[in-house]
Protein backbone atom coordinates (compact mmCIF):
# COMPACT_ATOMS: atom_id res chain seq x y z
CA UNK A 1 0.00 0.00 0.00
CA UNK A 2 2.92 2.63 0.86
CA UNK A 3 4.45 2.00 -2.75
CA UNK A 4 1.45 2.22 -4.20
CA UNK A 5 0.80 5.53 -2.60
CA UNK A 6 4.16 6.77 -3.30
CA UNK A 7 3.46 6.07 -6.93
CA UNK A 8 0.17 8.05 -6.91
CA UNK A 9 1.60 11.04 -5.09
CA UNK A 10 4.11 11.03 -7.59
CA UNK A 11 2.08 10.61 -10.51
CA UNK A 12 0.25 13.80 -9.23
CA UNK A 13 3.57 15.63 -8.72
CA UNK A 14 4.98 15.42 -11.65
CA UNK A 15 1.82 16.07 -13.96
CA UNK A 16 2.21 19.42 -12.02
CA UNK A 17 6.01 20.04 -13.17
CA UNK A 18 6.20 20.77 -16.76
CA UNK A 19 3.19 20.18 -18.40
CA UNK A 20 1.75 22.91 -20.44
CA UNK A 21 -1.23 22.82 -22.96
CA UNK A 22 0.23 23.34 -26.69
CA UNK A 23 -0.14 26.56 -28.74
CA UNK A 24 -1.46 27.27 -32.22
CA UNK A 25 1.55 27.78 -33.23
CA UNK A 26 3.24 24.45 -33.14
CA UNK A 27 5.91 25.47 -31.88
CA UNK A 28 8.51 23.38 -29.48
CA UNK A 29 9.84 23.48 -26.15
CA UNK A 30 13.15 25.97 -26.28
CA UNK A 31 16.58 25.13 -25.08
CA UNK A 32 17.07 28.35 -23.49
CA UNK A 33 20.39 28.15 -22.13
CA UNK A 34 22.42 28.87 -25.10
CA UNK A 35 21.72 32.28 -24.59
CA UNK A 36 23.44 32.23 -20.98
CA UNK A 37 26.97 32.81 -22.52
CA UNK A 38 29.41 30.37 -21.81
CA UNK A 39 30.88 29.13 -18.00
CA UNK A 40 28.05 31.23 -16.35
CA UNK A 41 25.98 30.46 -12.90
CA UNK A 42 22.40 29.03 -13.29
CA UNK A 43 19.11 31.34 -13.25
CA UNK A 44 15.26 30.72 -13.15
CA UNK A 45 15.92 32.22 -16.82
CA UNK A 46 18.34 29.59 -18.15
CA UNK A 47 16.98 26.42 -16.60
CA UNK A 48 14.10 26.61 -16.06
CA UNK A 49 11.48 25.16 -19.09
CA UNK A 50 14.23 23.26 -20.54
CA UNK A 51 15.01 19.13 -20.47
CA UNK A 52 17.99 18.81 -18.47
CA UNK A 53 18.80 15.09 -20.11
CA UNK A 54 21.46 13.64 -17.80
CA UNK A 55 24.27 12.63 -19.36
CA UNK A 56 27.09 11.19 -16.68
CA UNK A 57 27.53 11.45 -13.04
CA UNK A 58 31.11 11.96 -11.28
CA UNK A 59 31.28 10.53 -7.51
CA UNK A 60 34.73 9.96 -5.88
CA UNK A 61 36.36 10.45 -9.26
CA UNK A 62 34.53 7.61 -11.43
CA UNK A 63 32.18 8.93 -14.08
CA UNK A 64 29.37 6.59 -14.97
CA UNK A 65 27.42 6.96 -17.96
CA UNK A 66 23.64 7.79 -17.23
CA UNK A 67 20.67 5.57 -18.73
CA UNK A 68 18.45 6.29 -21.07
CA UNK A 69 15.71 8.64 -20.31
CA UNK A 70 17.76 10.16 -17.40
CA UNK A 71 16.50 13.83 -16.89
CA UNK A 72 15.13 16.82 -14.58
CA UNK A 73 12.90 19.76 -15.96
CA UNK A 74 12.11 22.86 -13.67
CA UNK A 75 8.81 23.67 -13.72
CA UNK A 76 9.33 27.28 -11.46
CA UNK A 77 7.68 28.27 -8.89
CA UNK A 78 10.19 26.31 -6.86
CA UNK A 79 9.52 22.50 -8.32
CA UNK A 80 11.11 20.04 -10.51
CA UNK A 81 10.30 16.88 -12.01
CA UNK A 82 12.10 14.22 -13.89
CA UNK A 83 13.58 10.56 -14.06
CA UNK A 84 16.70 8.72 -12.36
CA UNK A 85 16.51 6.58 -15.64
CA UNK A 86 13.78 4.25 -14.65
CA UNK A 87 11.83 6.00 -11.92
CA UNK A 88 10.08 9.31 -12.13
CA UNK A 89 10.09 11.84 -9.15
CA UNK A 90 8.82 14.74 -7.49
CA UNK A 91 10.96 17.80 -5.81
CA UNK A 92 11.16 20.98 -4.75
CA UNK A 93 14.00 22.99 -6.40
CA UNK A 94 15.05 26.57 -5.86
CA UNK A 95 17.47 29.05 -8.39
CA UNK A 96 19.50 31.38 -6.55
CA UNK A 97 22.13 32.95 -8.43
CA UNK A 98 24.74 30.01 -9.09
CA UNK A 99 23.24 27.14 -6.10
CA UNK A 100 20.23 25.27 -6.92
CA UNK A 101 18.97 23.35 -3.78
CA UNK A 102 16.70 20.47 -4.53
CA UNK A 103 14.46 19.15 -1.33
CA UNK A 104 13.97 15.55 -2.53
CA UNK A 105 9.82 14.51 -2.96
CA UNK A 106 8.07 11.47 -3.72
CA UNK A 107 9.08 9.05 -6.51
CA UNK A 108 8.06 5.51 -7.75
CA UNK A 109 9.23 2.48 -7.02
CA UNK A 110 9.90 -0.03 -10.07
CA UNK A 111 12.70 -2.38 -9.95
CA UNK A 112 14.97 -1.67 -12.61
CA UNK A 113 18.48 -2.31 -13.56
CA UNK A 114 19.62 0.88 -13.16
CA UNK A 115 19.08 1.09 -9.30
CA UNK A 116 22.64 1.38 -8.65
CA UNK A 117 22.32 4.62 -10.85
CA UNK A 118 19.41 6.02 -9.59
CA UNK A 119 20.73 5.72 -5.69
CA UNK A 120 23.82 7.72 -6.42
CA UNK A 121 22.02 10.16 -9.17
CA UNK A 122 19.21 10.77 -6.63
CA UNK A 123 21.87 11.27 -3.28
CA UNK A 124 23.64 13.65 -5.55
CA UNK A 125 20.56 15.71 -6.24
CA UNK A 126 20.01 16.56 -2.64
CA UNK A 127 20.73 19.30 -1.21
CA UNK A 128 22.95 22.58 -2.90
CA UNK A 129 24.34 22.01 -5.84
CA UNK A 130 26.83 24.97 -7.72
CA UNK A 131 25.29 25.16 -11.23
CA UNK A 132 27.21 26.26 -14.16
CA UNK A 133 25.97 26.52 -18.00
CA UNK A 134 27.98 26.67 -20.83
CA UNK A 135 25.57 27.06 -24.04
CA UNK A 136 23.22 23.90 -23.95
CA UNK A 137 25.55 22.05 -21.25
CA UNK A 138 24.62 21.69 -17.58
CA UNK A 139 26.89 21.18 -14.82
CA UNK A 140 26.11 20.38 -11.19
CA UNK A 141 28.47 20.20 -8.69
CA UNK A 142 28.05 18.63 -5.09
CA UNK A 143 29.67 19.97 -1.76
CA UNK A 144 31.51 16.90 -2.12
CA UNK A 145 32.90 18.05 -5.77
CA UNK A 146 30.50 14.96 -7.50
CA UNK A 147 29.36 16.23 -10.40
CA UNK A 148 26.03 15.30 -12.77
CA UNK A 149 26.78 16.25 -16.50
CA UNK A 150 23.41 17.47 -18.39
CA UNK A 151 22.53 18.46 -21.95
CA UNK A 152 19.39 20.03 -23.16
CA UNK A 153 16.78 19.00 -24.97
CA UNK A 154 14.18 20.89 -27.16
CA UNK A 155 10.92 19.76 -27.20
CA UNK A 156 9.27 18.70 -30.54
CA UNK A 157 6.67 21.12 -32.10
CA UNK A 158 3.05 20.06 -32.35
CA UNK A 159 3.53 20.42 -36.27
CA UNK A 160 5.77 18.59 -38.81
CA UNK A 161 6.74 16.39 -36.31
CA UNK A 162 5.65 12.31 -36.63
CA UNK A 163 3.72 11.51 -34.04
CA UNK A 164 3.57 7.49 -33.07
CA UNK A 165 0.53 6.47 -30.58
CA UNK A 166 1.82 4.48 -27.58
CA UNK A 167 -1.60 4.37 -25.94
CA UNK A 168 -5.50 4.37 -25.70
CA UNK A 169 -7.66 4.94 -23.18
CA UNK A 170 -10.97 6.57 -21.59
CA UNK A 171 -10.83 9.59 -19.46
CA UNK A 172 -7.49 10.14 -17.52
CA UNK A 173 -6.98 6.03 -17.42
CA UNK A 174 -5.04 4.81 -20.83
CA UNK A 175 -4.56 1.63 -22.13
CA UNK A 176 -1.76 0.24 -23.80
CA UNK A 177 -2.26 -0.95 -27.65
CA UNK A 178 -2.58 -4.60 -28.75
CA UNK A 179 0.06 -7.08 -29.50
CA UNK A 180 1.23 -5.79 -33.08
CA UNK A 181 0.59 -2.32 -32.87
CA UNK A 182 3.52 -0.98 -31.45
CA UNK A 183 5.37 2.11 -33.64
CA UNK A 184 2.10 1.46 -36.13
CA UNK A 185 -0.10 4.03 -35.65
CA UNK A 186 1.53 7.15 -36.94
CA UNK A 187 -0.10 11.05 -36.62
CA UNK A 188 1.07 14.35 -38.58
CA UNK A 189 -0.08 17.73 -38.13
CA UNK A 190 1.12 19.57 -41.32
CA UNK A 191 2.04 23.35 -41.62
CA UNK A 192 -1.14 23.64 -44.32
CA UNK A 193 -3.54 22.63 -41.55
CA UNK A 194 -3.95 18.78 -42.24
CA UNK A 195 -3.25 16.05 -40.41
CA UNK A 196 -2.43 12.87 -42.36
CA UNK A 197 -1.15 8.95 -41.00
CA UNK A 198 -2.36 5.80 -39.88
CA UNK A 199 -5.18 4.40 -37.51
CA UNK A 200 -2.80 1.12 -37.30
CA UNK A 201 -4.14 -0.67 -40.42
CA UNK A 202 -5.93 2.12 -42.39
CA UNK A 203 -4.82 5.49 -43.35
CA UNK A 204 -6.51 8.78 -42.67
CA UNK A 205 -6.20 12.31 -43.39
CA UNK A 206 -8.24 15.33 -42.07
CA UNK A 207 -8.14 19.37 -41.71
CA UNK A 208 -6.99 20.22 -38.72
CA UNK A 209 -6.67 23.80 -36.88
CA UNK A 210 -4.57 24.27 -33.69
CA UNK A 211 -5.14 27.10 -31.38
CA UNK A 212 -5.35 27.68 -27.55
CA UNK A 213 -4.87 24.07 -26.71
CA UNK A 214 -7.65 22.78 -28.44
CA UNK A 215 -7.19 21.24 -32.37
CA UNK A 216 -10.19 21.22 -34.79
CA UNK A 217 -10.26 18.24 -36.38
CA UNK A 218 -12.77 17.52 -39.41
CA UNK A 219 -14.69 14.91 -40.72
CA UNK A 220 -11.80 11.85 -40.84
CA UNK A 221 -10.83 10.16 -44.64
CA UNK A 222 -10.13 6.64 -44.04
CA UNK A 223 -8.77 4.05 -46.10
CA UNK A 224 -11.78 0.94 -45.67
CA UNK A 225 -8.87 -2.10 -45.80
CA UNK A 226 -10.13 -5.21 -43.77
CA UNK A 227 -8.16 -5.36 -40.62
CA UNK A 228 -7.40 -7.69 -37.93
CA UNK A 229 -10.20 -7.70 -35.17
CA UNK A 230 -8.06 -6.79 -32.42
CA UNK A 231 -6.99 -3.87 -34.28
CA UNK A 232 -10.79 -2.58 -35.29
CA UNK A 233 -11.18 -1.85 -31.42
CA UNK A 234 -8.31 1.08 -31.49
CA UNK A 235 -9.14 2.31 -35.07
CA UNK A 236 -12.50 3.45 -33.41
CA UNK A 237 -11.47 4.90 -30.67
CA UNK A 238 -8.76 6.93 -32.32
CA UNK A 239 -11.45 8.34 -34.97
CA UNK A 240 -13.43 9.62 -31.64
CA UNK A 241 -10.87 12.34 -31.95
CA UNK A 242 -12.29 13.71 -35.00
CA UNK A 243 -15.45 15.73 -35.96
CA UNK A 244 -14.31 18.09 -33.55
CA UNK A 245 -12.46 20.19 -31.32
CA UNK A 246 -10.34 17.61 -29.41
CA UNK A 247 -7.53 19.27 -26.67
CA UNK A 248 -4.00 19.01 -26.75
CA UNK A 249 -1.24 18.99 -24.13
CA UNK A 250 2.33 19.41 -25.53
CA UNK A 251 5.09 18.02 -22.83
CA UNK A 252 8.40 18.34 -24.18
CA UNK A 253 8.08 15.34 -26.55
CA UNK A 254 5.49 13.61 -25.77
CA UNK A 255 1.54 14.87 -26.87
CA UNK A 256 -1.74 13.80 -25.50
CA UNK A 257 -4.94 14.40 -27.23
CA UNK A 258 -8.28 14.17 -25.79
CA UNK A 259 -11.62 13.46 -27.95
CA UNK A 260 -14.67 16.57 -27.81
CA UNK A 261 -16.73 14.37 -25.46
CA UNK A 262 -13.37 13.89 -22.89
CA UNK A 263 -13.90 10.06 -22.46
CA UNK A 264 -10.97 9.03 -25.11
CA UNK A 265 -7.02 9.37 -24.84
CA UNK A 266 -4.46 9.08 -27.07
CA UNK A 267 -0.89 9.59 -25.94
CA UNK A 268 2.21 9.76 -28.24
CA UNK A 269 5.89 10.34 -28.62
CA UNK A 270 8.05 12.07 -30.68
CA UNK A 271 11.02 10.08 -32.15
CA UNK A 272 14.39 10.73 -30.50
CA UNK A 273 16.28 13.62 -31.07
Amino acid sequence: MTQTLTVLAAAGLLAACGSESGSGDGGSDKAGPGNSGSGKGGSDSSLTGVRWNVDSLTVDGKKKAAPDGAYVKFGGKGTAAGNFGCNGYGAKASVKGDTVHFEPGPHTEIACDALDFEKSLARAMDGKLKAQVDDENLTLTTAGGDRIALSAEAGAPLKGTEWTVTSVGTGDTTTSLPKGLDDKIKLTFTKDGAVRGNLGCNDVTANAAAADGKITLGAPRATRKMCPGDVMPTERALLKLFGGKASYKLDHRTLTLTAPDGKTTAKAQAPAA
